[in-house]
């Protein structure tokens, strides 16, 4: 914004001066005062006092709302899925552009020097959006060609863009730290390492040097709009403040190294402590445990068509085997992988290997959550992060889920669109939290409405996750004839503030013919799911922050409840005998090593019971199965041994970890009574738990 150099007013404009001001206390202020929003004597504290020049136009009037509601929740917009610093990742090479520099926007908004002078070199515009990959190379000031809604390729988050969305509403931006390795041996042009873990650190200070950037904009350290939180409280007293709440995620293929060749893992435990400690050092609260490509943690929710053959191939020259698929054992599914030809991609596989075909009736991963998986989502429960469901395969979400659901953990989190939807409810019931991808305003509406009875069952809001910077495409224009465009300027939703078409340089974007190019257009997005799927969806979408902080606050507050089970007598109606170097007694399944068991005879109606040592409230009960699992059963109490009340039965068990609760009953004698088995086996237990919480 414009200001008024000082020193130079001349003794008449003095006089005008304060002939206004007094006009001023009679009729209002006038333009150009201490109270209008625009004032160049006071610019706001939403107005830096040193913005580089020249830069982007933000193009919004009006005070960001400040404070809570009158229930004391925050208010605001979440996108939870973006990637702010991804052109350091992939080499360095792949998204071209910065989000910042401090020598200006025409260093930070400047194509990759090989897409000079006209694309020919453009290998990835060329895979991911046809063509001959030729563009105008030319960023600012002319941005002729990117960025826009379908070039993957291009920097969509410059920092005035990202302003100009926390002005229009947004309140919490979860910045996903991203790459991958194989992505980047592959690629052509690269300027730095490939090892993942090197440029996670690289982000994670690049956005903590875009804060400084920001801060010094508004002098000094702390004084700017964009603040990296590390605890939901802090988040909360940013929001207050009308700032926006950044939050560090990772999403990777191949965290701490956990990669797998030929299913032979290539980490251990000690990887993943080390891994982890590092990160939450970091600043990082939410992460994927895989990505795109099967790992030594968890099996990966397939991409389809072209992408997938690709991604398949990524896959093989990653881990030595391809994708591996089975026919599903319940209603969710992995994506269908298709079998759309890749020519680039599988070019890079020896001679004599091929892509496989799949059977279409098999649309499951055959890998889930591997025993080092497990201990990376026990880890990571165990540091209050939230862990993100979307990329796990159906058979690796469902056991991170029963994890969960054992401890009543809430922190989950899907964040675009890439976990089987009928999940949305055990996702809510866990106390997690989801947010849409960012699609065009039609699909985006009818999948919130298709889900608005659900987030009003369990009070929750909705967040979007744009994935800018994410290679995954955006919407496109819905045309200046659409019956009901985007008209210029708008409210925002708290009604503050006035946006009007965004210019940066010589470019003007609007909605309506050029879709959703950037990140400064996502408040116009916005207005354009409202004018589409109505007020509802969009208030759904302004409580989300204040769902993702729940979320992210009952995760912090989270305390692993005591098993009263643990390490208590036990008996059991039978005990498997044909393994006379293995025991499988009872104990057991108390002894606190999931590597041990108890297993009954190959017959129905097997019981299982533990001494809880004296009588207390149980309210829930956690069966961790082994493959000879119950298919009907029920969970039984009593105070004395001999009368039992049943507390909770099933007749649809799964195998797996199952997690039973139910309304806290005095018990000190708790018993799993067998009705029918799941297999030709027996009963078999990896461990018992019962908890009062």
């Amino acid at each position: 914004m414009t200001r008024t150099p000082s020193g130079r007013r001349r003794r008449p404009l003095a006089v005008l001066s304060l002939l206004l001001a007094a006009m001023a206390m009679v009729l209002g202020p006038a333009p150009g005062s201490a109270a209008d929003p625009g004032s160049a004597a006071d610019p706001g504290w939403w107005n830096p006092t040193a913005r580089p020049a020249p830069d982007s136009q933000i193009n919004v009037t009006g005070e960001p709302f400040k404070g809570t509601n009158d229930k004391g929740e925050v208010r605001g917009f979440v996108d939870a899925h973006v990637h702010l610093m991804s052109n350091e990742a992939f080499g360095g090479r792949l998204i071209c552009g910065k989000p910042f520099s401090d020598d200006g926007i025409a260093d930070a908004l400047k194509d990759c020097p090989e897409h000079y002078p006209d694309g020919t070199l453009a290998v990835f515009d060329f895979i991911t959006k046809g063509g001959d990959g030729k563009h105008d190379p030319d960023g600012w000031p002319t941005f002729k060609d990117w960025p826009a809604h379908d070039s993957l390729t291009h920097e969509q988050t410059y920092y005035a863009w990202v302003e100009r969305a926390w002005r229009g509403g947004q309140r919490v931006l979860v910045n996903d730290l991203v790459t991958n390795g194989v992505i980047c041996s592959v690629y052509f042009f690269k300027d730095r390492s490939c090892d993942e873990m090197t440029s996670i650190r690289l982000q994670a200070r690049k956005t903590y040097d875009m804060q400084a950037y920001v801060d010094r904009m508004y002098g000094g350290p702390g004084k700017g709009w964009f603040r990296i939180v590390t605890d939901s409280a802090q988040a909360r007293e940013v929001i207050a403040q009308g700032k926006l709440a950044v939050v560090l995620g990772v999403e990777t293929s191949e965290p701490f190294g956990c990669k797998q060749i030929l299913d032979i893992a290539q980490c251990g435990r000690d990887d993943i402590d080390r891994g982890l400690d590092e990160l939450y050092q970091l600043g990082v609260r939410s992460m994927f445990l895989c990505h795109k490509f099967d790992n030594a943690l968890c099996g990966v929710r397939f991409d389809s068509g072209a992408l997938g053959t690709a991604i398949n191939v990524g896959q093989f020259l990653s881990t030595g085997t391809f994708w591996k698929t089975e026919k599903c054992a319940g209603p969710q599914h992995d994506n269908p992988i298709g079998l759309g030809a890749a020519p680039a991609a599988e070019q890079k596989l020896p001679e004599g290997v091929a892509v496989p075909s799949y059977a279409a009736d098999a649309q499951c991963n055959t890998r889930g959550l591997t025993e080092l998986g497990e201990y990376a989502v026990r880890g990571m429960m165990k540091r209050k992060m939230m862990l993100e469901l979307d990329h796990m395969s159906v058979k690796a979400a469902g056991r991170a889920f029963d994890i969960m659901e054992s401890e009543s953990y809430p922190g989950a989190i899907s964040s675009h669109s890439w976990m089987d939807s009928s999940w949305t409810e055990r996702l809510y019931k866990l106390g997690g939290f989801a947010a849409q991808y960012m699609n065009g305003a039609e699909g985006f509406s009818a999948e919130a409405k298709a889900k608005d009875a659900l987030r009003d069952k369990y009070g929750v809001g909705y967040g979007y996750g744009t994935d800018m910077n994410g290679v995954g495409g955006w919407p496109g224009p819905r045309g200046a004839g659409t019956p009901n465009p985007v008209k210029y300027p708008f409210r925002s939703t708290d009604g503050g503030s006035v946006i009007d078409k965004v210019t940066t340089g010589q470019r003007t974007w609007d909605l309506n013919t050029d879709g959703a190019s950037h990140y400064g257009l996502v408040p116009d997005w916005i207005e354009d799911v409202r004018l589409v799927g109505g007020q509802d969806v969009v208030d759904d979408l302004f409580r989300g922050a204040e769902s993702y902080l729940t979320t992210w606050g009952a995760s912090e507050k989270h305390k692993a409840g005591v098993n009263l089970a643990a390490g208590r007598p036990a008996a059991a109606s039978s005990t498997e005998w044909w393994n006379p170097f293995v025991s499988y007694a009872p104990g057991r399944a108390l002894d606190g090593d999931t590597g041990t068991r108890w297993a009954s005879e190959w017959s129905d109606g097997q019981w299982f019971q533990v001494d809880l040592g004296s009588t207390g409230l149980v309210k829930r009960v956690t069966l961790d199965w082994e493959r000879a699992y119950g298919r009907a059963y029920r969970i039984e109490l009593s105070t004395d041994g001999s009368n039992w009340t049943t507390v909770w039965s099933t007749s649809e068990g799964d195998g797996g970890l199952d997690t039973a609760r139910f309304a806290a009953t005095p018990a000190r004698y708790l018993r799993v009574q067998g009705v029918q088995r799941g297999t030709g086996w027996g009963y078999s237990l990896y461990e018992v738990g019962a908890y009062s919480a």
